[in-house]
């Protein structure tokens, strides 16, 4: 019976290129913390078991990423061999291969693991390590061949020779190790380098003198293996990333009409037949329903949005909303907002947790914080519900088929019945009961020739005012 794949992920480092007090592996990339695609690439070439190696910042690492991996303590950062040999007691007893990767390779896919596994095996290598050919290879270690072309080392740029440095071909951190061969590999190694650190690219000088099987892998795309180690390398992942996300979901039937003014992070989800238009964020779990029109100039944020829907110019975040619902423009519809189907949300309304029912209209100007909408209601412009006394927030309920005028103040708590009419600009401080028409306002005041009077008053009989 094989043994079960395992990997061990160097995610230990500071990262002091980027200018940050988070850890590396926790600096956000599309909406996802920078070692969680390494992660998610090894779980989809079929490695079970993940062993992380934290350092810096480790009890944030931990929680950023989640306790289905197994975590060892880098406590002082002496390099990559350092951490790959506080990762070693995990390994499982019957592990034959062990995958190490690098924590900050955010373009990674599974098909590389694989590659890499799949080679071990049938060569039996005591080590396959993924190698890519570089224009420009500064700041990666050089792979050192022989004049027959073998492998006989790796050395890191910060102790390579001028002819070192003008090698391209580079070594890019990913390794599939022969567990045995590593165990008897990392005691040897030494810190007699220019940072005094105990290289893990040094395993593969030790292995090549004792004469083991090593293969460089090349990957055919060199972009897949590219680290990030500064803030504009970040920018660069992130917009491959970015294009990857867009391709596949045009591939499986979504419409993106503009590519490079769209933003859509790896954990959402969309229907078939949605068409995306320019300027549109779509971040965290959000999951998006067929035949929709979303954008342009749109920002949601952890929704659940139906069939057939139409959002544009809009803001929302933490919202469900059902099937052929139309919200824009100029819309901010914060969480905890339910909307239910046929709902029409026009322009400049705010809407702050409030259930809304099937095919009630709040077309503009509008606030509804903390209520419940009821069907087939119309709510006219310049409504509020003032829900908040210093103290606590109150409920608004509002039945269905009422008709709300245009400037009513709903006063909470207050509950407006089934049918009932609320006249324009009404203040209502006591509940409505269903199919009742509620007036609340100040009678209107004339006073003819006021104006003329004050005048006089101020200035004499025929006075003008300068």
């Amino acid at each position: 019976m094989a043994s079960k794949r395992t990997a061990i992920v160097m995610a230990a480092g500071k990262g002091t290129r980027m200018k940050s007090e988070r850890p590396k592996a926790t600096i956000p990339l599309l909406g996802q913390p920078l070692t969680s695609y390494v992660l998610r690439a090894l779980e989809g070439a079929g490695v079970e078991q993940i062993i992380v190696v934290v350092g810096h910042g480790a009890e944030e690492v931990q929680q950023m990423l989640g306790d289905r991996y197994t975590y060892a303590l880098q406590a002082e950062q002496l390099g990559t061999g350092h951490a790959v040999m506080q990762a070693i007691p995990y390994l499982p007893p019957d592990a034959e291969y062990v995958i190490i990767a690098a924590g900050d390779s955010p373009l990674i896919t599974p098909e590389v693991f694989r590659a890499l596994y799949e080679t071990a095996y049938e060569t039996q290598s005591a080590c396959v390590f993924a190698t890519a050919l570089l224009d420009d290879p500064t700041g990666y270690g050089r792979i050192l061949r022989d004049g027959s072309g073998k492998v006989v080392g790796i050395v890191e740029e910060k102790d390579a020779s001028p002819e070192q440095r003008a090698i391209r071909e580079v070594c890019t951190s990913f390794y599939c190790f022969r567990v045995d061969a590593l165990r008897d590999a990392l005691p040897r190694l030494n810190n007699q380098n220019a940072q005094g650190e105990y290289y893990l690219t040094d395993v593969i000088g030790i292995l090549a003198h004792q004469g083991a099987r090593i293969v460089a892998w090349q990957s055919p795309d060199p972009t897949l293996l590219i680290g990030v180690n500064n803030r504009w390398e970040l920018a660069q992942a992130g917009y491959a990333l970015r294009m990857r996300i867009l391709k596949q979901l045009c591939l499986d039937g979504i419409t993106i009409v503009d590519p490079a003014t769209t933003y859509i992070e790896p954990t959402v989800q969309i229907g078939h037949d949605t068409v995306v238009e320019p300027n549109t964020h779509l971040r965290g779990n959000t999951t998006i329903g067929a035949r929709c029109t979303l954008g342009p100039d749109l920002y949601l944020q952890d929704c659940t949005v139906g069939d057939s829907c139409h959002l544009f110019r809009s803001h929302l975040v933490q919202v469900r909303i059902d099937s052929e619902v139309s919200v824009g423009p100029f819309a901010h519809i914060r969480p905890g907002t339910v909307l239910h189907r046929g709902v029409r949300i026009g322009d400049f309304v705010e809407i702050k947790n409030v259930e809304i029912g099937e095919g009630t209209k709040v077309l503009h100007l509008t606030y509804l914080g903390d209520a419940t909408v009821g069907k087939g209601t119309n709510i006219g412009a310049g409504t509020i519900t003032c829900n908040y006394d210093g103290e606590r927030k109150h409920r608004t309920v509002i039945g269905d088929g009422v008709f709300v005028g245009s400037h009513a103040t709903l006063i909470a708590p207050v509950t407006i019945g089934d049918g009932a009419y609320i006249a324009a600009a009404s203040p209502i401080t006591e509940d409505v009961p269903p199919e009742s028409l509620a007036i609340a306002r100040c009678y209107q005041t004339v006073k003819a020739g006021w104006v003329r009077k004050r005048r006089e008053s101020k200035h004499g009989a025929g006075g003008t005012e300068p």
